[in-house]
């Protein structure tokens, strides 16, 4: 179990499969306050789960151990991930996002609700920089720090198959673009974020930029149904999923 940064590292880089890395993951303690966080919430609970059991751990990533689709996010929600131990299920964000993806024919359910629920993954995988959930929705940067060698670890797993990366966010695309090997060549300029913005990184990976799928930007018209449809018709010819 990781108690600190260096310890976190450690685990990582040693984790050789993606279950290996799923349970080192689930069970990290490295940073107090986060801890303090998901643990308090899943005691307390929102008064609509009252009745349902809260995971209250870090989230792995999820969806196939081989991917050609990456999607990163950016940290679970108090009472969506971090209640049902499963990536963007339990809350509106990821009601939105598993919809679309349902619509593009790589998840074989628009509804996700927990992670027993039978929902599978056409070569796609969803991860996120920030395992635990953060107060406010917001990690510290040496929180985000402490973390990264998790993400690291999952992509050098799974990296070998990735042909396309879908960014959630600006954030997630600064993310990305410094996974290792995606970092690009010193002294170029970094791509920037953008909806619907498409990134050839020097690995041959297409990185595709996207409004995060969060309450404010479906309830504003920032993001649409629409507007998610395209990217990820887009990402799943990039990533060659037929």
């Amino acid at each position: 179990m990781a108690a600190d940064a260096a310890q976190v590292s450690v685990l990582a880089a040693a984790a050789g499969s993606i279950p290996e890395l799923n349970a080192v993951i689930s069970v990290c303690r490295a940073c107090p306050r986060l801890v303090s966080w998901r643990e308090d919430v899943a005691v307390a609970k929102r008064r609509a789960f009252a009745d349902q059991p809260y995971w209250g751990r870090p989230v792995p990533g999820w969806g196939s151990e081989h991917p050609r689709l990456l999607i990163v996010g950016l940290a679970p929600a108090a009472h969506g991930a971090n209640r049902t131990g499963r990536m963007f299920t339990g809350d509106r964000s990821g009601d939105q996002l598993y919809a679309a993806l349902h619509r593009a024919g790589l998840v074989n359910s628009p509804v996700s609700v927990d992670a027993a629920d039978g929902l599978r993954a056409n070569q796609i995988r969803i991860v996120a920089p920030v395992r635990c959930a953060p107060p406010g929705n917001a990690p510290t940067p040496v929180e985000r720090v402490t973390c990264s060698p998790w993400l690291d670890a999952e992509w050098r797993l799974v990296s070998d198959h990735v042909r396309a990366i879908v960014a959630l966010g600006g954030f997630a695309w600064q993310v990305a673009l410094r996974l290792p090997g995606l970092a690009g060549i010193a002294g170029t300029r970094k791509p920037k974020f953008g909806h619907g913005v498409v990134a050839e990184l020097p690995s041959g990976v297409r990185l595709l930029g996207s409004y995060h799928p969060s309450q404010q930007n479906m309830f504003t018209g920032k993001l649409t149904p629409a507007m998610l449809d395209d990217i990820f018709r887009d990402a799943k010819r990039l990533a060659g999923i037929g």
